[in-house]
């Protein structure tokens, strides 16, 4: 029976690949920082000790999924140094030990974000493009570069995910403002937003899984989408007005600089190229679908 490793196993991503894993029969050891409590845990980061490359050996794949929420607000110095710590730090971590492991290491899918290419307002972002110049991009990049420390016997997959529409993912603050009647463009709004549903992101990384994928892998869907767009399918769901605009001045001022140009009011066209060329199908192949079916009700 096969058996995949995840780190990060309790957050939004990493919950819902386990469970989708364990409904197919696939063995999952969740790698957790405290004294293991059950037959499907393994120990690490709790000390010094480096993770012990024996305990990866044969496993079909590890995938980290490590990093502190993004969405938390603000970004200040300290917590801007959590996100990048709790991104480099363990993925570090399982790259050491699966380059131990040398031609018998297993597939290191390793998390990083479309905010790898930053703000490129009307370029069409393909994996080959450059990166960005913002906090997140310059982030981005340190982090791929940890996990490319698994060495060249290990197939390493970086796969720069979208920002989620889900009730816990990118949707809950827009979700909450909607509900208040205060939704409305984000900045000046006509900025394209990457995005994907959870379940097509939990289906994509078992598709990498799956294939000989290797290098990087943009995880976003299919048809591009404007901030407006999002937010306006959020508000028609609801049956809420969409007409209070938030000036980028003004989230510059409430949520600092970093957090604003790397996220709220980026604009990338990110193309999953690696994706359709390897013959996955999205579930949702729309903004609107994907936030419907996230907010489970019909249009």
């Amino acid at each position: 029976m096969a058996t995949v490793v995840i780190g990060g196993s309790s957050g939004l991503i990493g919950t819902a690949l386990a469970h989708s894993l364990r409904a197919d029969g696939v063995t999952v050891m969740r790698l957790v920082r405290r004294p293991a409590r059950r037959a499907d845990e393994i120990e690490w980061l709790t000390g010094d000790r480096p993770l012990d490359p024996r305990l990866l050996a044969g496993a079909k794949a590890v995938v980290g999924l490590n990093g502190a929420n993004i969405g938390r607000l603000p970004w200040t110095r300290k917590y801007r140094r959590i996100l990048r710590e709790s991104r480099l730090g363990p993925t570090r971590a399982l790259a050491t030990a699966l380059r131990a492991l040398a031609d018998d290491a297993p597939a290191f899918v390793s998390a990083s974000a479309v905010g790898y290419y930053g703000s490129r307002p009307g370029v069409e972002l393909t994996e080959g493009s450059d990166p960005g110049t913002t906090f997140l991009a310059r982030l981005c990049m340190d982090w791929e570069r940890e996990a490319r420390r698994a060495g060249d016997s290990c197939r390493v997959v970086a796969i720069r995910t979208a920002p989620i529409l889900h009730r816990d993912g990118v949707l809950k603050p827009l979700i909450r403002l909607t509900a208040l009647g205060v939704g409305g463009p984000i900045g000046r709004g006509t900025q394209t937003w990457p995005w994907i549903s959870l379940e097509d992101e939990v289906r994509a990384i078992r598709h990498v899984i799956d294939s000989d994928i290797y290098g990087t892998v943009n995880l976003s869907g299919p048809t591009p989408a404007t901030s407006n767009d999002i937010g306006r399918s959020i508000a028609h769901a609801m049956h809420r007005p969409f007409l209070v605009p938030v000036p980028e001045w003004a989230l510059r001022l409430v949520v600092g600089r970093d957090l604003t140009e790397s996220v709220l009011t980026t604009d990338a066209r990110v193309r999953p190229v690696v994706l359709e060329r390897t013959g996955f199908e999205f579930t949702y192949r729309t903004e609107h679908e994907a936030t419907v079916a996230a907010l489970a009700v019909t249009r």
